[in-house]
């Protein structure tokens, strides 16, 4: 008989293999199966599909906070999709990630450590302002080892085949549009930003024509403002750039190139460091093929 993986234990030296070869070949089956999840499976599926390197780490009460459900209902999640419990699940990440993650580790004691631990008279500001530097140094070195080249030159390519450029993003990703609307003016490119001034963004959509790329930025719960311009931009034959934070956002899946970015919350706030490093590196990558091109005419 094949050892399995406990609940509480680690892998035995014997133990079975999981359901998944990989761990990118069960996200790939989470996703597939995604909508027919009920809601709670739902919150815990977007927390693996985003967080697959604290999976690697927390266990299972921990992971079970962050979802925002009882601990059984992550267990529950695990069983669904083949394994025998939280473990062989968590096992399947941890393969191969234990030196990948060795630099932050250190960062995700101190912060919790720091919440947890420390009492209010001992937080300061300039302590306050080395966690949240912190946390976003961490989240732009897991966004440079996770950015896949490939998908990174489809998006740009897909901005310069644009005939004109249109800009979506709301509420906490209001500040990305601002920038991109800003950086991309020093294109040759048309830019259009609907930033929503008086609610005339569906009325300014009539000028989008077929072929027209739209970047649209939301994160979760996803701004109901940018997925309306989403499905009127689509109607109207336009092609998506989404730039959101998990393959099962709403945009990912309407969406011709996707970027995925997930930045960091110190004390419960997000910051957008890593999507703004993401939006400025479009805006270069974009400039940079635009010139080549017209050198290359002879301009």
């Amino acid at each position: 008989m094949q050892n399995r993986i406990s609940e509480s234990g680690s892998p035995s030296p014997n133990a079975a293999p999981g359901p998944y070869v990989s761990a990118d070949d069960f996200l790939d089956a989470m996703r597939s199966g995604f909508e027919g999840l009920s809601r709670q499976l739902k919150l815990i599926a977007r927390y693996v599909e985003t967080s697959r390197d604290r999976l690697a780490l927390d266990g299972v009460q921990e992971t079970a906070g962050q979802c925002g459900v009882q601990p059984s209902a992550v267990v529950r999640f695990a069983k669904h999709f083949g394994f025998s419990g939280f473990s062989e699940m968590q096992a399947l990440f941890r393969a191969g990630a234990a030196q990948r993650l060795a630099p932050h580790r250190d960062y995700q004691e101190r912060i919790r450590s720091l919440v947890d631990g420390a009492g209010v008279e001992t937080i300061t500001p300039a302590r306050i302002a080395h966690e949240v530097i912190g946390g976003s140094i961490e989240r732009l070195q897991a966004l440079q080892a996770d950015l896949p080249d490939e998908r990174f030159d489809a998006a740009v390519e897909l901005m310069l085949d644009a005939p004109a450029l249109w800009l979506a993003a709301s509420r906490r990703a209001f500040p990305v549009g601002a920038y991109l609307a800003y950086a991309l003016q020093h294109t040759a490119k048309p830019v259009h930003w609907l930033h929503g001034l008086g609610h005339m963004q569906q009325g300014e959509l009539r000028a989008l024509a077929p072929g027209d790329v739209l970047i649209a930025v939301s994160f979760e719960p996803y701004a109901q403002e940018t997925r309306d311009v989403v499905d009127a931009a689509l109607a109207r034959g336009a092609r998506l750039l989404a730039i959101t934070d998990s393959q099962l956002s709403p945009l990912a899946k309407q969406a011709n190139a996707v970027l995925l970015a997930e930045d960091g919350a110190t004390f419960g706030f997000r910051s957008l460091t890593s999507t703004l490093c993401l939006a400025q590196s479009l805006f270069l990558g974009l400039a940079y093929r635009m010139e080549l091109a017209y050198e290359r005419k002879g301009g």
